[in-house]
């Protein structure tokens, strides 16, 4: 079986991959919420901390992941009905800069603590650090990476209220093409033919 989109829906482990982003970034985010909840120096303020990273990291080799599966996929499907092109491009932005999010934040986030310049453990294993100990430059990577994750707030959130408005106002298949087990009208129409 051929890992390619039809004309219109998304293959089945694109779906998957995107709906995994989406649950790592919530529990992403659900640690750094947490983790302020907790006392410093305490046991469960270091696990969220090491939580955190744990899924950052898993965040980035997951949106490499998703690239090459977009890449060898094929073609976005389509929608029907078709959208205004400049909605279209609107679209095709929306993506590239949440893709850019998603491979910025986390290698932020690494950069700060290398810069910390304490060791990184992951899984009991030292992860490389990508560069050296600098105090200044770690407090302005660590305020880079907070910036622009909660510049992911408003991404992620405009990213599905797009979604929805296309699926319940415009009532084309926008979201339809994303959603797991869904099937679309013209999709059982090229299987009978």
């Amino acid at each position: 079986m051929a890992l390619r989109n039809s004309d219109t829906r998304y293959h089945a482990s694109v779906i998957a991959a995107h709906w995994l982003m989406l649950a790592l970034l919530a529990a992403v985010y659900a640690c750094m919420e947490l983790r302020g909840l907790a006392p410093r120096g305490s046991d469960l303020r270091v696990g969220l901390k090491a939580l955190h990273f744990l899924l950052g990291l898993s965040v980035l080799v997951l949106v490499m992941a998703r690239l090459a599966l977009r890449w060898h996929a094929g073609p976005t499907p389509s929608v029907q009905p078709p959208v205004p092109a400049w909605q279209e491009k609107l679209a095709q932005l929306m993506h590239l800069v949440l893709y850019v999010f998603m491979v910025a934040t986390p290698i932020l986030g690494w950069l700060a603590l290398s810069a910390e310049g304490k060791p990184i453990i992951l899984f009991g294993m030292d992860v490389p650090s990508l560069v050296g100990p600098d105090k200044a430059l770690s407090e302005r990577l660590k305020e880079i990476h907070e910036s622009l994750a909660s510049v992911g707030y408003f991404l992620i959130g405009l990213h599905a209220l797009a979604a929805l408005v296309h699926h319940y106002i415009v009532r084309d298949t926008t979201l339809l093409r994303m959603l797991p087990g869904s099937k679309l009208a013209s999709d059982r129409r090229s299987r009978r033919a």
